[in-house]
């Protein structure tokens, strides 16, 4: 009998990792019978077993969670008894922490056979060094992107691979030989309908003000999503920003490797922008009950990756109130006008974001699975 894997991913870019990863696995195990959660290109490589849930799934903060708890608890329930049923050799978590840590928890209970593999780990380091006895007991190895990760989770006594940032993979395939357009701006709110609806009003607002400094700029938005993408032309058409900004589904990568600047959402998407060295600031905004109690929590200094992996500040980070359309537009207008300035972050950016690793990583994860099918 074929042995089954369980798998879930619960944003877009969960979905991507987890795509690649499987299609690694799949390569080494062709009878491989896969089950679980994730989107489309985890579907499209592994089929009918896995649910196209991301979409829904893909909240950010504690508040947003708290009101559609009820879902999520649906969801939960309807996974665990499907995961029962299957009885698989190994699970797999693909990032995503408040739902796959309490989902890891319900199966080592439910399954204590199954074998518990995380991929992409958690950023306990940053938030809550406390849980990490916890994920000890709860998983049977992690599998982390960034190097300084593995002596944090091998110190908690967990079986911990450095497999490398899939990014690295994606992105090359997606690597152009283009050159920039020097008035060229990129805005890129996300891959989330709430931080989109948060965002890009505001990003629209800073591309208005540019503008009447520098009629010479052209602005380029991408949606994550045919929903998304919709979403953000009304808001546009609000804006009466249409002729101005044209907004696209799909396509950030070439647009990072086009543009001379950008505004880019926190999240995965800051560090695929420095690995295509854009100049860009960050920002970053969530209901204020959720940014509140992570400030509470979180003991680090910057809240992006690439400032983290930097240790110390690459980019402009402008959160909360903050995160508005002047200081985008000065932050902006800076690139813009200061060439020297521009290419020296430029620089900056690639040069961190070759600590990502280099090619494989689907591999080395697939890798790693596959010792752990095979026991």
């Amino acid at each position: 009998m074929a042995a089954a894997l369980y798998v879930i991913a619960g944003e877009l870019s969960g979905d991507a990792h987890g795509a690649g990863m499987l299609e690694a696995l799949l390569a080494m195990h062709p009878e491989l019978k896969v089950h679980g959660a994730g989107g489309p290109e985890m579907r499209a490589v592994a089929g009918d077993g896995i649910r196209d849930w991301v979409e829904e799934a893909a909240v950010m903060g504690l508040w947003e969670v708290l009101k559609r708890y009820g879902w999520f608890k649906q969801r939960f329930d309807e996974m665990l008894a499907e995961i029962k049923g299957i009885k698989p050799k190994v699970l797999v978590l693909i990032d995503y922490p408040g739902f796959n840590l309490r989902f890891a928890e319900a199966v080592k209970t439910a399954l204590p056979e199954t074998k518990i593999i995380y991929y992409i780990s958690p950023q306990v380091w940053a938030w809550n060094k406390g849980r990490l006895p916890k994920m000890a007991r709860l998983l049977d190895e992690m599998l982390c992107l960034f190097p300084f990760e593995k002596p944090i989770f091998e110190g908690a006594g967990l079986k911990t691979t450095f497999v490398g940032h899939p990014l690295v993979d994606e992105l090359e395939e997606e690597r152009e030989s283009v050159p920039r357009d020097e008035n060229l701006v990129a805005l890129l709110p996300g891959s989330r309908e709430r931080e989109v609806a948060r965002l890009f009003p505001m990003m629209l607002d800073a591309a208005r003000r540019l503008h009447g400094k520098r009629p010479e700029t052209r602005f380029e938005a991408c949606g994550a999503s045919a929903k998304l993408t919709g979403r953000m032309r009304d808001m546009a058409a609000s804006a009466n920003m249409s002729e101005l900004v044209r907004i696209s589904e799909g396509g950030a990568h070439s647009l990072m490797q086009r543009a001379a600047c950008g505004v880019v959402a926190s999240g995965t998407a800051t560090l695929e922008a420095a690995y295509f060295g854009l100049p860009y600031c960050l920002v970053y905004k969530v209901a204020w009950p959720t940014y509140l109690v992570a400030k509470a929590v979180v003991k680090i200094e910057h809240i992006g990756l690439i400032n983290i992996l930097a240790d110390g500040r690459l980019v402009e980070e402008f959160i909360q109130s903050d995160a508005d359309p002047l200081h985008v537009e000065q932050s902006l207008s800076h690139f813009l006008t200061d060439d020297a300035f521009r290419e020296e972050t430029r620089k900056k950016l690639l040069s961190t974001a070759s600590k990502l690793g280099g090619p494989g990583a689907h591999l080395r994860a697939a890798s790693a699975i596959s010792r752990w099918l095979a026991k």
